[in-house]
C-alpha cells in the first residue's frame, strides 16, 4: 500500500500542468483597439482583468479594424489555425461595419451563421456579441440587424452578450472623437461588462 501511495504521489507530481484558457477575440476595430496604444486594447485588457480574478487565461487579439463579417468568414480558417491549438472560448464580435456599410442584414446573417458553424464544427465555445445598429437608420434595418444576434445564438447554442457596446455608446468619454470606437476608459467598461459572461463561459467550456 505504501509502494502505491508513493507511485501515485509520483505520477502527479509529474502530471503536465492543465494548459492555460485561450480565448481569442474574433472581431473589427472594436477588438483590435483602434487608434489606442499597444496593450491599451480589449483583448489585453480583458486577459489582464481575467488574471486578476485568478483565471490565467491568454486572450489573443484577433481583431481587424474595417472587418465585415464577410472578411472575418474569409480569414476564420487561418486565424485558428495560425493559435497552435484550439482555442477553449472565441468571443465573436462582427457586423458594426456591416451596419455601417448599410449591408443587406440577410448577408451579415449568412455570414456570421456560416462563422458560428465552423466554430461548432470545431466544437469551440462561443460568446456572440450582439451590435445595435445607428438609430438613425431605416427602422425595418433596425429591426432586421438587431435580431441576426439573438436568433443565431440561439440556433447555435452560443452564449449571447446583448450589446459589446453596452454603457460606451453615447457616452462621453468613452468614446474617441469619431463616436464610434471606445476610448481606453470605454474598454475598461466594456471589459468590466462582459467579464461576468466571460468567466462562466469559460467554467462550462473547461468541463
Amino acid at each position: 500500500m505504501k509502494r502505491w501511495s508513493i507511485l501515485i504521489a509520483a505520477l502527479a507530481m509529474g502530471a503536465a500542468p492543465a494548459p492555460r484558457p485561450l480565448v481569442l477575440a474574433f472581431g473589427d476595430s472594436l477588438t483590435a483597439g483602434y487608434a489606442l496604444d499597444r496593450g491599451l486594447g480589449f483583448a489585453p485588457q480583458l486577459q489582464a482583468t481575467l488574471r486578476r480574478h485568478g483565471i490565467a487565461a491568454t486572450v489573443a487579439d484577433g481583431g481587424v479594424s474595417g472587418d465585415t463579417s464577410q472578411a472575418g468568414r474569409a480569414r476564420l480558417g487561418w486565424t485558428l489555425d495560425g493559435l497552435g491549438r484550439t482555442p477553449d472560448l472565441v468571443i465573436l464580435e462582427l457586423g458594426a461595419n456591416d451596419m455601417l456599410r448599410r449591408i443587406d442584414p440577410r448577408i451579415t446573417r449568412t455570414n456570421l451563421d456560416a462563422i458560428l458553424t465552423e466554430l461548432d464544427r470545431r466544437k469551440i465555445r462561443v460568446v456572440l456579441a450582439g451590435m445595435r445598429a445607428a438609430p438613425n437608420l431605416d427602422p425595418a434595418y433596425i429591426a432586421s440587424f438587431e435580431r441576426i444576434y439573438p436568433e443565431l445564438a440561439t440556433k447555435h447554442r452560443a452564449t449571447l452578450y446583448p450589446f459589446f457596446l453596452d454603457g460606451v455608446a453615447g457616452r462621453r468619454g468613452m468614446l474617441q472623437g469619431d463616436g464610434m470606437h471606445p476610448t481606453f476608459s470605454g474598454v475598461k467598461a466594456i471589459v468590466t461588462g462582459i467579464l461576468p459572461t466571460i468567466t462562466s463561459a469559460l467554467a462550462s467550456a473547461r468541463v
